[in-house]
């Protein structure tokens, strides 16, 4: 994998990919890099200026003359601290704003994925790669191509005056480049290791603590703390084992860039000086070639560092346009509107599956009236949460077809078609927020009059109002502060807010107590008046007003009728009524 990483280290198409998310901004760029020219010329000048101070005003005591020069050093430092600002703020701000618009299009295309693509893929990995594979590609303007470009000017402009004015003293001066360029190789490759390391560590450590937290219940529930504090010290190690790799590379490099530039400085004052006493240069040359020496190295010391982050922004690059080159979304090639649904729901012959070669569903078929209600039983794995996943479409089927008032679901555009079928799962997601951006998914367009209307019509409205702050209670991260009672019962408003034309209820009354459970009733009986409502649960309660019950049995309908019909039949439907009767009993004793 390491190997794969390097060969596109530096993918010509991956960079120019990059910067085609400055075309809005070229006006900054093109700034940018006029400014890098501006600078390269400026930096050899004041080296240049004290030179002739000292050889043409010093020398002969030209007081006057040494006073006006000052003042024009002092003003092209001033022009040059001016230019380096801009520079260095343009720079920035262009790699900020390109880091903005990039992750704007990641999450959009992240939110925009299949639903199977998240069944794959960690969710501390998609987080790495929306905030810190993103912030890696800001480096690439700020500190990356921009920068070493703007050195590699700096660097000529200083090397050709050099070599303009005394071009032996030059030679001798540089002689100690090719160990400056062996360190500078073995420092690149030493840093883009551990580079390569810690991007990994922090993808690993993201994806491991977002897991944990978000499984925290479960991990202190089995008494697992210790037991996972050693699985994250693993990861944790990699992590700090990676960046001392990189610092370690860098305790060594930098003491020998100042081995070698002191040798040269060393060169310079040993050939300077018999060149000083043969009268073949001057001592302003020496004193400029000491300054030209220093403003030199100061960008070489830095330029294998520049061009590893610029590697690390190309590789964070390429992870990145993974996402949004991925193809794993439903296409939404149909058109036809569903605001006027009536909700008429049949399955001929449908199959699908998660996996290649292992079937969920095998060939179900039913029909569904407007307005009728269908209840799905059986045990776990049946196949049932599968059966309500394809009609909205979060999976596509593989065989069959689903047909919505006569049409191919493929048919329906697919936000207006899920803008019109209503889900409240068994585990409700709250997000963080109050009750009524939970109920409103912070639609502005929805009133906080409707809200209340509509959970007084589910009889959940003083409930709401015994809670701190009423609507505007804060439910905190994934509604922690409210029993699941309560977040089923915001599901439900949230729901029929939204006042669908298809109803999906799935598992939704299987983890309440028998109290929370009459007020929930109350409330399924209010959401499934007059609309199409498919009913998977546990409690036979919930589905006995059914018009029609299936019975599945690993991806297969083995049952069908009304709860009379199918108790008559003393089958599989007979069998778990029995056992939840029996349930029942139980908790009363």
């Amino acid at each position: 994998m390491a190997e794969t990483v390097q060969k596109k280290a530096f993918d010509l198409k991956l960079l120019a990919r990059i910067f085609s998310f400055t075309r809005p901004y070229r006006k900054t760029l093109y700034t940018a890099m006029v400014l890098a020219i501006i600078l390269a010329i400026i930096s050899p000048m004041r080296p240049y200026l004290i030179k002739v101070s000292v050889d043409k005003y010093i020398g002969q005591h030209l007081i006057k003359g040494l006073i006006l020069i000052s003042v024009i050093q002092f003003g092209i430092l001033l022009i040059e601290s001016g230019f380096r600002f801009w520079f260095t703020y343009r720079a920035n701000w262009l790699g900020q704003t390109v880091v903005n618009d990039l992750r704007n299009t990641v999450f959009k295309k992240i939110l925009f994925q299949n639903i199977s693509y998240f069944d794959r893929t960690a969710i501390g990995t998609l987080t790495t790669r929306t905030i810190n594979d993103i912030e890696s590609i800001n480096d690439v303007f700020s500190e990356g191509i921009i920068s070493i470009v703007a050195d590699i000017l700096t660097i000529i402009a200083i090397m050709v005056v050099m070599l303009i004015t005394d071009w032996r003293l030059t030679l001798i001066c540089l002689s100690t480049f090719p160990l400056l360029i062996l360190a500078t190789w073995w420092f690149k490759e030493a840093v883009n290791k551990s580079f390569q390391r810690v991007r990994n560590a922090v993808a690993a450590l993201n994806a491991f603590v977002q897991e944990h937290l978000t499984g925290m219940y479960i991990v202190q529930a089995f008494a697992a703390e210790e037991r996972e504090i050693g699985k994250f010290n693993v990861i944790n190690k990699e992590h700090r084992d990676a960046n001392i790799k990189g610092i370690f590379a860098y305790s060594v490099f930098f003491p020998i860039v100042e081995i070698i530039l002191a040798a040269s400085l060393g060169l310079l004052v040993w050939y300077g000086a018999s060149r000083i006493m043969n009268y073949g240069a001057t001592v302003g040359v020496i004193i400029s070639f000491v300054m030209y020496l220093n403003l030199l190295f100061r960008p070489l010391r830095m330029m294998a560092d520049k061009f590893n982050v610029l590697q690390m922004g190309i590789i964070a690059g390429e992870r990145v346009f993974t996402i949004l080159d991925s193809d794993e979304f439903l296409g939404n090639n149909g058109t036809l509107d569903a605001g006027n649904l009536r909700g008429e729901v049949e399955f001929n012959n449908v199959h699908f599956s998660y996996k290649p070669d292992v079937p969920v569903l095998k060939g179900i078929s039913f029909k569904l009236l407007s307005g009728k209600t269908l209840a799905v039983v059986g045990h776990t794995g049946a196949g049932k949460t599968s059966l309500i996943s394809i009609l909205n479409r979060l999976y596509e089927i593989e065989g069959g077809k689903i047909i919505i008032d006569g049409h191919d679901l493929k048919e329906y555009d697919i936000y207006s078609l899920r803008s019109h079928i209503g889900i409240v799962l068994q585990d409700v997601f709250l997000f963080s927020g109050t009750i009524s951006d939970n109920i409103t998914l912070r639609n502005p367009e929805i009133s906080k009059e409707k809200v209340v209307e509509v959970a007084k019509m589910l009889g959940i409205h003083d409930f709401i109002m015994r809670l701190p702050g009423g609507y505007d209670f804060d439910v905190m991260e994934r509604g922690n502060s409210l029993s699941q009672g309560q977040r089923q019962l915001l599901s439900f408003a949230r729901a029929l807010l939204y006042n669908p034309s298809i109803l999906i209820l799935d598992e939704a009354t299987s983890s309440v107590d028998s109290e929370s459970e009459q007020l929930i009733q109350h409330a399924i009986d209010t959401l499934i008046k007059g609309r199409t409502s498919i009913v998977i649960a546990h409690r036979l309660s919930t589905i006995r007003k059914a018009n029609e019950i299936i019975v599945m049995d690993h991806g297969v309908i083995t049952e069908r009728g009304n709860h009379d019909s199918l108790i008559s039949q003393r089958g599989a439907y007979f069998e778990l009524y029995t056992a939840v009767e029996q349930m029942k009993e139980k908790e009363v004793l």
